[in-house]
C-alpha cells in the first residue's frame, strides 16, 4: 500500500498544491516555514482522520479561508485505487470519504490505512504525563484492532457518566449507589478488556522495541525496558471500584481504573527521562517508533506509511544515513522525509542506491 497522489485546498499555508510521489523514499527540503511538516501533518490526516499537531480541526483551514479539503489517492496492495477526502468547512462537521462514500463514524477509517510518524514532538512520550503514553499506545493497537478502538470509546462514555453522577451527589449532598451500579458493570467489563490487550501487546511489542534500540542507539549495550503500570495488575477492577468509592465521592471523579495506565522507560533499569542523555532517549523514542512500524507491519500483513519529520534534529547525520539505508530496505514500504538541506539529502542519497523523489518547496503559499 503506497500514496500515489495527495491535493490540497486551503490547507495550513497551502492555497492549492498537487503531488504525485515514488512508492518508495520522498524528500520534501526547504526552509524552515514553507510548509514541509504541514505536507506531512495532510498524510497523517488522511490515516487518522485527525492532525499530528493541532486538534482543532478549524485552526487547520488557511487564513481567510472557510474550508479546507485533503485528497489522497492509494494503491493498495492488490493494485485497486483507493480515493480519500477529508473536508472542514467552518463551524461544520467534518465529512471523511473513502471513494466517495461518507463514513458514519470516523473511527470506522482508523487502520484502513496504517501510518506511523516519526516526529520531534515524539518527545513529549517521555517529557509529558501518562495521558501522552496511553493515547500513543492506544493509536497503535487501534489500528489493528476494531473491537479494542470500540471498547475504548464505550469506556470514556461510562466513565463520563459516572463521573457526572459523582459530581452531582457531591453538589446536591445525596448519594444513591445503585445508579453507579450500572456505570461500575460497564467500566469493568470494557476496562478488564482493554488492560488485557494492553498487556498482550506491550509482551508482544518489547520484543522487538529492543531490537530497533540496538540498531540506532550510539550504547546499544545499554538494556532498555518498558514497563506496563496499572491499577489492574494482580487486582479485580470491581473490587477496586468497591474499595475507592469513598475516595471517588471526595475527589468527585473515578480515581481508579485503566484511565489512569502508564507506561515507565527504562534505561539501564533507571528511568529515561531523569538518567537517560539527550541521544539515548532520542534513540528510544525512534526505536519505539520503528518497532510501532514493525509490529503494525505484522498485524495488518502489509507495510504502513512511515513519516520521518525533520529527523536530523532527532539524530546526527551519520544515524540518519543509518536510518534511512533501514528504511530503504525490503521491509519498509514508501517513506516521506522532510530536511532543511537539499544538500545533505542529495548527498545521502548519492550512495544509496534507494528509488526516491526530492521535492524542493519555495513557499507553500
Amino acid at each position: 500500500m503506497y500514496l500515489q497522489k495527495l491535493a490540497l485546498t486551503n490547507f495550513k499555508n497551502y492555497s492549492q498544491t498537487e503531488y504525485s510521489f515514488s512508492d518508495k523514499i520522498n524528500c520534501f527540503v526547504g526552509n524552515n516555514g514553507v510548509g514541509k511538516t504541514n505536507l506531512l501533518d495532510a498524510i497523517y490526516y488522511l490515516s487518522f482522520c485527525k492532525s499530528y499537531f493541532n486538534p482543532i480541526d478549524s485552526q487547520n483551514i488557511r487564513h481567510n479561508e472557510e474550508f479546507f479539503v485533503i485528497h489522497g489517492t492509494f494503491i493498495r496492495n492488490d493494485e485497486t485505487q483507493v480515493l480519500v477526502q477529508c473536508t472542514q468547512k467552518k463551524e461544520h462537521r467534518k465529512k471523511f470519504m473513502c471513494n466517495k462514500k461518507e463514513y458514519d463514524r470516523l473511527a470506522d477509517h482508523i487502520g484502513q490505512f496504517p501510518l506511523v510518524m516519526i516526529s520531534p514532538y515524539d518527545s513529549d512520550l517521555i517529557n509529558d504525563g501518562s495521558e501522552a503514553r496511553r493515547k500513543y499506545t492506544d493509536s497503535v493497537i487501534s489500528q489493528f484492532n476494531k473491537v479494542y478502538l470500540d471498547d475504548l470509546i464505550n469506556y470514556q462514555k461510562a466513565l463520563f457518566h459516572r463521573n457526572v453522577l459523582l459530581k452531582f451527589f457531591a453538589e446536591h449532598q445525596v448519594f444513591r449507589p445503585e445508579e453507579l451500579e450500572i456505570w461500575d458493570e460497564q467500566l469493568v467489563r470494557l476496562g478488564e478488556r482493554i488492560y488485557n490487550e494492553r498487556k498482550d501487546f506491550l509482551e508482544k511489542f518489547i520484543p522487538i522495541f529492543r531490537k530497533y534500540f540496538s540498531i540506532i542507539s550510539s550504547s546499544p549495550e545499554n538494556s532498555v525496558d518498558i514497563i506496563y503500570q496499572s491499577h489492574l495488575s494482580g487486582n479485580s477492577f470491581s473490587n477496586l471500584l468497591k474499595e475507592s468509592l469513598s475516595r471517588d465521592r471526595a475527589a468527585q471523579f473515578t480515581t481508579t481504573g485503566i484511565h489512569k495506565d502508564d507506561l515507565d522507560f527504562r534505561i539501564s533499569g533507571y528511568p529515561v527521562k531523569k538518567f537517560g542523555s539527550q541521544g539515548q532517549q532520542k534513540s528510544f523514542v525512534v526505536a519505539i517508533k520503528l518497532a510501532q512500524f514493525e509490529f503494525t507491519k505484522n498485524s495488518k500483513g502489509f507495510k504502513p506509511i512511515l513519516l520521518l519529520d525533520d529527523i536530523f534534529d532527532k539524530l546526527d547525520d551519520r544515524k540518519v544515513e543509518q536510518l534511512i539505508r533501514l528504511v530503504g530496505e525490503n521491509n519498509f514500504g514508501q517513506v516521506f522525509i522532510t530536511d532543511t538541506s537539499p544538500e545533505r539529502i542529495r548527498n545521502i542519497f548519492s550512495s544509496l542506491d534507494i528509488d526516491h523523489k526530492i521535492f524542493t518547496l519555495l513557499n507553500g503559499f
